[in-house]
């Protein structure tokens, strides 16, 4: 008893559940980030001696009416191992971070005043299972409760709701572990005015409820079940649904399952892994309105209340174990645990205990056996006990490449080629042995991970889209990830930032590939997710023939709680709008509609615009929000650019050309200053501040390969950030070739060409005076045998520091890029220049947004327009930042004080690509060497402190 009364008042306290990493006490350890390698030695099962451990000490009182029960002491998560002792007796050791486990305290607990002490270690025999690129972070980060049972209580309940698709019927398969003292045990659903009665453990068999409305992630109808004996009532919600393979077709309720889906971690920045109802169902609700309507828990179960909001909020969910032994891979696998006897029994307790928490939950559609933990005949195990425990909703394991065990083939990050070849049954994929892909080809597929959100991108979600809707065995996929995972740190002189791998001391650690999420840590969507959303929506609108064809990919649910309207703009400016009549479409089906008409205008761009939206409020939107859109060019005939007014030779005033308002440099020939508007340009730039996609090379490139013959994805090649920098585009020299004045014009070449190398790009700038304003006529010229791509090729003016808004005519709201423009609406629109830019965690490239027409800077009394050029339009990037220094800076707090505002003018830039973590840029979309034309119109007036 001394070791159980002893002082600790000098005791440090702790709210739990926490980390103790991230409560802001650098003695007590630090977070730490890896992908792939574990954190110390591979010794397995021995873990380092230098093991961070924390000893919690809790008192509570039990009454002598509580200790008539059968008492447990419940832990939903503690990482990695916990030692658990009551009143000075050990009463168990809790292994599986991410696995409730109950401890049986009956015998121990006593009236009055009890001392519960848990010792958690953060290394341990475990942790070599629970690899799972994310945040290493120790301590009880779930809740602790104790549990009080009555005697002849109901021990376990399993409702399984089956759907009859052709009767329209559900049925209860009732599965009830009890002592035979606990019945009668009565089963209720009051809804449909059901009630069964078993008296013994022998009569418990099915029940067939009626007619009900099935579940699905369209409609998640759930029916309240009450099971409920002489001692307790246990509360269920029931949603009824089938679950089948059924060929190559994985099937809910008999029809084909499409996923649009994201991989979710459990993450706060704050507080880590702890988990928060309200935010996860602020995020979920997030996903809803993002079209979202598939999870997968990478990788590892979740907090068990995620499910309550999944069969809620309607989301197609599969439910991944708490198991990952990646670092193995570096020994080619060798003593991997997965193929190891030795752990068959922690490999069985882990799924067993994984599937009996969940198995109640509609949501769940598949059970996943974990992730990149090699293969073997553990993992084999898992399958079985599953199989033979489950036998409805099929095993998901994406290492299974050989489909040994598995039901469903899964893969990560293939390339189109492979999609392609997979469901062709051809052996172009070089994972599966040779002849296997002919079998494959006869199971559901799915991408458990693609599009590496990682910065700025994913590009081509549309082109996989594509093939999820025509390959007859592709179901969709997983976006790797949902949310970036920086933790919320700060400088030392109190500057906050979201910190990722190296910024908390760890001896190996890898770097932002942590933050790979399509929401910031700070939550905020980024453009990715817009693409997102407007690409996998499942209510397709497409122009045909003067009709609008509205076709519903709905899994379930007709269009009966959506509204269609249309507006049409004028250069930008809405000239009409109305509401369509479409009546509801079912789900699978699709329906044309007539097209008002409208009056061609004499002049200008007439863009029609389409939306779906919701007609009332829903859980997870407010009425009128946009499920869909598309939009049609109904006249294309922008005022032309027009011939130049007739004007005298410019004059060489005190060291400047003199053109109207304009003055240009003598020498260079740059335009230095625009009425009252001091500015420097525009100087040719071909590189970008480099994304993360163009910085990382793990993946092949297409840069000297074609798709067709490198179906894996090109072949080996530096980062184009290492190939732009080889060149020299991120240092390009400028030579003036020429300033010449002639009758109102002022003529400027330049060649610009990085040092080492003979290739140059020739840039001739025409300056004149039109009606309304200074021209300007630009064509850049390359030289031959450029080798590899360009960034960008584009023109920048340095405006004045401090501008803080912007309204342009062109595409927008968000970003978009080559691979990247289905979310991209022509109009027009405003913003805080700062607005403009997304802050990832790695500050790079961003807020390129295409087919510029009108740029207008009120501070400046600016106004640009831009004419086609070559049949182009160039786009447009206002920021803070010069391209060496967002390319410098790691964190956004690096970024030096601005010394100017930089608007690019890009007539390309290349794609975006995966390559982080995933496919390159496509050849369709990379930005090879190339001439381009710019013509534009600057017009001068009166500043405005805002728009």
């Amino acid at each position: 008893m001394a070791a159980v009364e002893f002082d600790d008042s000098a005791w440090d306290d702790i709210e739990v559940p926490a980390h103790w990493v991230l409560q802001g006490r650098p003695e007590w350890g630090q977070p730490i980030y890896t992908n792939v390698s574990y954190p110390f030695p591979m010794d397995a099962p021995h873990v380092p001696d230098d093991n961070p451990t924390g000893d919690y000490r809790v008192t509570f009182e039990l009454s002598d009416e509580m200790l008539d029960h059968q008492l447990y002491l419940r832990f939903d998560g503690v990482e990695s191992v916990a030692i658990a002792s009551l009143n000075g007796t050990r009463v168990g050791v809790v292994r599986g971070s991410r696995l409730a486990q109950e401890l049986d305290i009956t015998s121990e607990a006593r009236p009055g005043r009890n001392v519960l002490h848990v010792r958690v270690h953060q290394w341990s025999a475990a942790t070599y299972l629970e690899n799972q690129d994310q945040w290493w972070l120790p301590g009880i980060f779930r809740a602790v409760t104790l549990i009080s049972r009555p005697e002849h209580g109901i021990e376990d309940v399993w409702l399984r709701a089956d759907y009859d698709t052709v009767a329209e019927r559900g049925r209860l398969l009732p599965e009830v572990r009890a002592t035979e003292s606990a019945f009668p045990i009565t089963v209720r659903l009051e809804e449909l005015g059901v009630e069964q009665t078993f008296a013994s453990s022998r009569e418990v068999g099915p029940i067939d409820v009626g007619p009900v409305e099935p579940w699905s992630a369209d409609v998640p109808r759930l029916y309240r079940a009450e099971v409920t004996n002489a001692v307790e009532t246990l509360d269920l919600r029931v949603g009824f649904r089938r679950v089948e393979i059924v060929g190559h077709e994985w099937r809910v309720n008999g029809r084909k399952l499409r996923l649009r889906g994201v991989n979710k971690h459990e993450y706060d920045p704050d507080h880590g892994r702890v988990f928060d109802r309200e935010q996860t169902r602020e995020a979920m609700l997030l996903m809803k309105r993002s079209n979202i309507n598939a999870i997968r828990t990478s990788h590892y179960p979740p907090h068990p209340e995620f499910f309550d909001l999944a069969d809620e909020l309607g989301f197609w969910v599969i439910n991944e174990g708490d198991l990952e032994t990646h670092g193995f891979v570096y020994d080619n696998w060798v003593g991997n645990p997965s193929d190891d006897p030795l752990w068959r029994d922690s490999y069985l307790d882990r799924v067993e205990r994984q599937f009996e928490r969940d198995k109640n939950h509609p949501c769940i559609v598949s059970w996943s056996l974990g992730n990149e933990s090699g293969s073997g005949e553990n993992l084999a195990a898992m399958a079985a006990w599953l199989k033979a425990r489950d036998p409805e909703r099929p095993v998901h394991y994406e290492s299974d490449y050989e489909g040994r065990y598995s039901d469903i083939v899964s893969r990560m990050y293939s390339t189109l080629e492979q999609l392609r070849a997979m469901s062709a049954g051809l052996g172009q994929n070089d994972i599966a042995t040779p002849g296997r892909t002919a079998k494959l080809a006869q199971r559901p597929m799915i991408l458990c991970e693609y599009l590496h959100a990682m910065g700025n991108g994913a590009g081509a979600v549309a082109d996989y889209e594509e093939l999820f809707d025509t390959l007859p065995q592709w179901h969709g996929g997983f976006v790797w990830e949902w949310r970036d995972h920086g933790l919320r740190t700060s400088t030392q002189n109190g500057q906050e930032f979201y910190g990722y791998g190296g910024d908390f001391g760890e001896e190996l650690h890898d770097g932002s590939f942590v933050c790979d999420g399509m929401v910031l840590s700070d939550f905020t969507p980024t453009p990715m997710l817009t693409e997102y959303a407007a690409v996998v929506t499942p209510i397709k609108l497409r122009v045909k023939d003067g009709r609008l064809e509205v076709d519903n990919r709905r899994h379930a649910g007709d269009t009966a709680d959506l509204r269609f309207r249309w507006r049409d703009e004028l250069d930008g400016r809405e000239v009409a709008s109305g509401k369509l009549d479409v009546p509801p479409v079912p789900a699978g089906e699709q329906r044309t509609v007539p097209l008002p008409g409208f009056t061609r205008p004499d002049q200008g761009e007439l863009w029609r615009t389409f939306e779906c939206v919701s007609a009332r409020d829903e859980p997870w939107a407010v009425a009128g929000h946009v499920v869909s859109s598309t939009q049609q060019l109904l006249q294309d005939n922008p005022t032309p650019l027009g011939r130049a007014a007739v004007g005298e030779t410019p004059d060489l005033v005190e060291g400047a050309w003199v053109l109207g308002d304009a003055r240009f440099d003598a020498v260079s020939g740059d335009l230095i200053q625009l009425g009252s508007v001091q500015m420097a340009g525009p100087h040719l730039e071909l590189f970008r501040a480099p994304t993360e996609n163009d910085s990382l090379s793990a993946f092949p490139s297409y840069v000297d390969a074609e798709p067709s013959t490198h179906p894996n994805g090109g072949k080996p090649a530096p980062s184009w950030d290492e190939q732009w920098r080889q060149v020299g585009l991120d240092r390009l020299h400028r030579r003036v070739i020429s300033v010449t004045a002639g009758p109102g014009l002022l003529t400027v070449r330049h060649r610009y060409a990085p040092a080492a190398i003979s290739q140059a790009v020739t840039v001739e700038l025409t300056w004149s005076l039109g009606e309304e304003g200074l021209r300007m006529s630009a064509t850049a010229v390359p030289s031959e045998n450029w080798p590899g791509t360009w960034a960008r090729i584009g023109l920048r003016f340095d405006l004045p520091a401090g501008l803080t808004q912007a309204a342009w005519f062109g595409t927008g709201p968000s970003d978009n890029y080559a691979d990247s423009a289905i979310a991209a609406r022509v109009g027009r629109y405003e913003s805080a220049i700062e607005d403009l830019i997304t802050q990832y965690a790695v500050p790079q490239e961003s807020g390129h947004r295409g087919g510029m027409r009108e740029l207008r800077l009120p501070e400046l009394g600016l106004e640009m327009r831009a004419f086609k050029a070559g049949g182009e339009r160039p786009g447009f990037t206002l920021r803070a930042h010069s391209v060496p220094e967002v390319a410098e800076a790691r964190h956004p707090h690096e970024l030096p004080p601005s010394k100017a505002t930089y608007l690019w003018l890009d007539v390309q830039q290349q794609g975006l690509g995966s390559r982080s973590c995933g496919p390159d840029v496509r050849p369709e979309y990379m930005l090879r060497p190339r001439m381009a034309q710019w013509a534009l119109e600057f017009r001068t007036g009166e500043p405005r402190p805002s728009l």
